[in-house]
């Protein structure tokens, strides 16, 4: 069975030289043992030890894509030069490898205009299958007016959105985490703050100006399929006073695709068929902060239809991604 992967991080040399240098959490450090790999050292390599894994596990392919903060870590004379910097890199290692790896672009969000350029560079010249934002732009939102030119951009070129989580905006990191930092990130932080924002692009319209965009949200729509009808339920009248075209569960499910990306519970898998549909629930790892070798073998062991579990382990990123 074909298995692709769509939320498969790296870094790069000029991306760890502006992030700077970041303590490993003892958590970190325990996880890792666990998975018997270093999260750093496979960011960097998107070479040989990436594929020596990948095909340790039965994975097909990985669509890369820059780890988080990211590109929207950074003002536009930092981060302008360092997506495009990013995404030449990911084209080379796509070049060696067409058959192992494809790529979502970095995108300096921050610089509107820039950022819908370059988009359209890695789509039309180096063949990228969409995108990956990595949340907010130093505390900016993506509802806001001054984004929709990549919205624009990315309905034009019918390429998805993956919508990556980062940290929370400093005011609730203060507000809900101060003396919590375990909870800030993937525990619940991280979950917590890529819904909302997602949800704010859903009641500004923005799937109202552009029908035909796409978003994918990873770790099982980090949360979102098990809430779909107590959110139905409770907007569907604040919906329709702002004068939004469609229901809560329509936009949910016509413009939204999540993956299972480092969340690999059965029954978070069946709430997510069920809520959402087969059809729009696609397999990821978020390697390397994951293991392939568990994320595999969920897959494997995920009591799906044969048909199904087709879709969920490649047809489903083959049709949203055009691979």
């Amino acid at each position: 069975m074909r298995i692709i992967a769509l939320e498969e991080h790296i870094a790069t040399p000029a991306y760890h030289e502006k992030i700077g240098a970041r303590p490993r959490a003892p958590t970190l450090l325990r996880r890792q043992q666990e998975h018997g790999h270093d999260v750093v050292a496979e960011l960097m390599n998107i070479g040989e030890s990436r594929l020596k894994y990948m095909d340790e596990a039965g994975i097909s392919l990985q669509v890369l894509s820059l780890t988080m903060p990211g590109i929207q870590a950074f003002a536009p004379d930092v981060a302008v030069p360092l997506a495009r910097d990013t995404n030449d890199l990911m084209a080379e290692a796509i070049k060696k490898h067409p058959a192992r790896f494809a790529g979502f672009a970095s995108l300096a969000t921050c610089a509107p205009a820039e950022a819908a350029k370059e988009l359209e560079r890695c789509v039309t010249k180096l063949g990228f299958k969409g995108t990956m934002i990595n949340g907010h732009a130093q505390g900016s939102y993506l509802d806001d007016k001054k984004y929709w030119g990549l919205f624009e951009a990315a309905q034009a070129l019918d390429v998805p959105i993956y919508l990556h989580p980062r940290e929370p905006h400093p005011a609730v990191l203060k507000a809900y985490f101060e003396n919590y930092p375990e909870l800030q990130t993937a525990a619940w932080g991280f979950a917590m703050e890529t819904c909302t924002h997602f949800l704010r692009l859903v009641f500004a319209g923005v799937f109202d100006a552009y029908p035909r965009l796409k978003f994918i949200l990873g770790h099982m729509g980090e949360g979102l399929p098990f809430w779909l009808n107590r959110f139905e339920d409770h907007t569907r009248f604040s919906m329709e006073a702002r004068g939004l075209k469609r229901g809560p569960r329509q936009y949910l499910t016509e413009n939204l695709v999540i993956t299972c990306s480092g969340n690999f519970s059965v029954g978070a898998l069946l709430c997510a068929v069920m809520e959402m549909g087969i059809d729009n629930v696609l397999f990821s790892v978020d390697w390397p902060y994951e293991s392939n070798r568990i994320g595999v073998e969920f897959l494997k062991n995920a009591p799906l239809a044969p048909a199904d579990k087709e879709k969920f382990a490649h047809g489903n990123a083959e049709r949203v991604l055009k691979l």
